[in-house]
């Protein structure tokens, strides 16, 4: 096994950090790489915005649900979808912006392997990372305190920093849940793959909580949090907030 994968196998995330500044030679090495990561067609269709301003800082906290370490690290951005700059090129050719569904779809992909890039680069310079799904809490006051242009889609922040903590690795899926050979596999193995995960995982939340595997009360598994998180709504807001902002989910 090579240093690059024992990095990517090392990874958590970092929900506490030092005082310690990113430094800008280190934050620009960074998007570099995360520029490098694949795109479709070289559309690049994504951005990232650092936020400095303390007040706009301590608002994202409220906003993104108390997350403190919005505030807290060391450099905190706030990655986009960016059809921005296409949009621009259209019009100075005075022809309309007709891009669909597919075109949010690419950012969103963009965004992300960009993103994951960058964290790598900066976690292999001794930084660590958290990704703030919650700056979706409340996209329309994000827009309010941020004004973001039609055509600039916010998916989420980015907190980076010195770790001022060791946590230990999430134990993710069975490979055997996620790797499969020509088809989707057979569904009753995946439940049973999926069972011995939720086990594995409970003991997990146990050590989190502070109790022993086989003591105190056990903590709420994998498959109970997942069936909570997707037979609940959450979000309602989003679809039509990047409506507002220009994006077709036709």
């Amino acid at each position: 096994m090579n240093e690059v994968i024992e990095q990517m196998l090392a990874h958590r995330s970092i929900r506490r950090f030092t005082d310690d500044p990113v430094h800008d030679a280190d934050i620009a090495s960074a998007v570099e790489a995360g520029q490098m990561a694949s795109t479709s067609e070289n559309i690049q269709s994504y951005c990232m915005i650092r936020i400095r301003d303390e007040a706009r800082l301590e608002r994202l906290v409220e906003l993104t649900g108390g997350q403190t370490k919005v505030a807290r690290c060391g450099a905190f951005f706030v990655v986009c979808g960016d059809t921005r700059r296409h949009r621009l090129l259209i019009e100075r050719g005075d022809r309309s912006y007709d891009a669909r569904f597919e075109a949010l779809l690419l950012s969103i992909v963009d965004a992300s392997l960009f993103a994951q890039n960058a964290v790598l680069a900066f976690e292999s310079m001794g930084y660590g990372a958290c990704y703030i799904g919650g700056l979706r809490n409340d996209l329309p006051r994000v827009q309010e305190l941020l004004g973001f242009p039609e055509g600039v889609f916010p998916f989420f922040g980015l907190c980076i920093g010195r770790p001022d903590q060791s946590p230990t690795t999430r134990p993710r899926l069975p490979m055997d849940s996620v790797l499969f050979e020509e088809s989707w596999p057979e569904e009753r193995g995946m439940l049973e793959s999926l069972d011995a995960y939720d086990r594995t995982m409970v003991d997990y939340y146990r050590t989190r909580v502070g109790n022993p595997v086989g003591t105190g009360p056990a903590p709420q598994g994998w498959a109970d949090r997942m069936i909570e998180k997707f037979t609940t709504p959450t979000r309602p807001a989003v679809a039509p907030y990047f409506r507002k902002q220009g994006a077709s989910l036709d």
